[in-house]
């Protein structure tokens, strides 16, 4: 793992060097309106004739993977097969670019699209580390046209663990960069204390957005090396 490999030193995010900047998705960039919810309750209606409600037994942060099991264990009363879990996250993105499309509740939060482009301008790299699947998440920026920003990434369809998705983005931000890139030239974004968790097992620095239902505070107890309430704010580099 990188953390053991690298130093994490404490002190202000320069610019310089700055590489490749990582995102979270849901309640960073956008909200859903509730669509991944309706998806998964569509999604086990049509297999087990039940619409379970998915957040009751889901954390924020939480990958596909994780969720999907969650709510098979609860249905069949054992943890899930392999193909159990496979054939529900299938119906689950079937669904979800229909809940997508119709939510009415579906935005892009504040500030994110110009920062995105005002990064990107700049010259850095964006990437995303988010716990959906990958087609998922381009799913859930593809009504914004936000998926055109992200070059790679870490998906919730390459591990089930938060923490190894980071990984997974930084060796992918590598190979589209052509060269090793170190701690310091790396820098994650989210809202939720398990987006600072894994950016951190990964020995590098995590900004907290507290736009979604992360405060500032619970952020910080979180371990957030920054904390900012909006993307309209900026970034600390």
């Amino acid at each position: 793992m990188r953390a053991s490999r690298w130093r994490h030193e404490k002190g202000a995010v320069m610019s310089k060097g700055l590489i490749a900047i990582l995102f979270d998705i849901d309640g960073t960039l956008i909200t859903s309106g509730g669509a991944g919810t309706r998806a998964w309750a569509l999604a086990f209606d049509e297999v087990y004739g039940t619409k379970l409600d998915i957040s009751q037994l889901s954390d924020l942060g939480m990958t596909d993977g994780e969720v999907g099991s969650k709510g098979l264990e609860s249905m069949l009363g054992h943890k899930p097969s392999n193909g159990e879990l496979e054939k529900m996250l299938e119906r689950h993105l079937h669904y979800l670019a229909k809940t997508i499309e119709e939510s009415e509740g579906y935005r892009v939060l504040e500030g994110a699209e110009d920062l995105l482009i005002s990064l990107i301008i700049k010259g850095h790299m964006l990437g995303l580390v988010s716990g959906n699947s990958e087609k998922g998440a381009h799913i859930k920026l593809k009504r914004a046209n936000l998926n055109r920003f992200f070059s790679f990434g870490g998906f919730g369809s390459d591990s089930v663990d938060r923490n190894e998705l980071t990984e997974v983005a930084i060796s992918r931000a590598e190979i589209a960069f052509g060269g090793r890139i170190v701690p310091e030239q790396l820098l994650c974004v989210g809202d939720t204390a398990r987006d600072v968790g894994a950016a951190h097992a990964a020995g590098i620095k995590c900004v907290g957005v507290a736009s979604s239902k992360f405060s500032k505070q619970d952020l910080k107890d979180a371990g957030a090396d920054y904390v900012i309430g909006s993307l309209k704010e900026g970034l600390p580099i």
